[in-house]
């Protein structure tokens, strides 16, 4: 079953609008809770998320600490929402298999993703959020000499200490939360139902993009505040030292899984995976 799931052809068809539904706070709750469900099923994701995302999560520490690119220590920080569609595919590739009925699945089985016929389309959809991700970076490196110039603190002491205890460093705060919630919309309007649909289904990139973004547009209210529930647990994951995204990572990737189940009329397309 599984073969033919991941390995399925694609069949000439004429394109058309893929259906989306208006949904409300009971779905996000219900997204939240299968998520959850899904996590202590595949309890053994948390080794595999906690090596990769910690380390990235570090590494990104490091480098944005060094004298040059200190300016971006926050954004890069921040950004790691933008990219968070991303790596939760592979958790997209459980919860599918998982609700097809499958039960001999293991945390290795997030690797399969690379097996879909999707695959090529997924990496448009990345392609298209790592754009945004360095567009975001030149928008808060532009901010930053803007208020600041071009002057680099010469300790990470002394970069805390500009930003958070003068008025341009609250300046720099301010505007680079108001510049990054809007790409943040951007990436989960392009994002919150195309890559789960890759995953689900065998449509293209363009047609998984275009059905995510009138899915959130149809529900502004509740993405709003879906994407202030993501990036509250984001935060919470990252302060310490970014462990906590071993567990909040696979959480919210699970939970968009179902979250798409809500927000796409998925009986009306005729490619499912099954």
């Amino acid at each position: 079953m599984a073969t033919n799931m991941i390995a399925r052809g694609r069949t000439p068809r004429k394109s058309a609008k893929i259906p989306v539904r208006n949904i409300g706070d009971e779905d996000l709750r219900f997204a939240l809770r299968q998520g959850l469900d899904d996590f202590k099923t595949f309890r053994g994701d948390i080794v595999f998320a906690g090596l990769i995302y910690t380390v990235i999560g570090l590494a990104a520490v490091v480098m944005t600490t060094s004298m040059p690119l200190m300016p971006f220590f926050l954004p890069v920080v921040a950004g790691v929402g933008l990219l968070g569609p991303v790596a939760a595919v592979g958790f997209y590739e459980l919860a599918d298999r998982r609700e097809a009925g499958e039960t001999n699945l293991h945390w290795f089985n997030f690797l399969d993703v690379r097996k879909r016929r999707t695959v090529d389309d997924m990496g448009m959809v990345a392609g298209l959020l790592l754009a945004i991700f360095f567009l975001w970076l030149l928008a808060a490196g532009a901010l930053y000499a803007l208020i600041f110039g071009w002057a680099t603190p010469a300790t990470v002491g002394d970069f805390v200490a500009m930003i958070f205890t003068t008025a341009r460093g609250w300046a720099l705060i301010v505007s680079g939360a108001i510049v990054g919630a809007i790409f943040g919309w951007f990436v989960l309007a392009l994002s919150v139902a195309s890559l789960p649909m890759l995953v689900d289904c065998d449509v293209s990139a363009a047609e998984a993009v275009s059905a995510s973004w009138r899915a959130a547009h149809a529900n502004k209210g509740e993405m709003i505040r879906w994407g202030v529930i993501v990036g509250v647990l984001l935060v919470l994951g990252s302060i310490p030292l970014f462990v906590g995204l071993a567990f909040v990572l696979p959480w919210l990737g699970y939970a968009t899984w179902h979250l798409y189940t809500r927000l796409v009329d998925r009986s009306a397309i005729p490619t499912r995976a099954h």
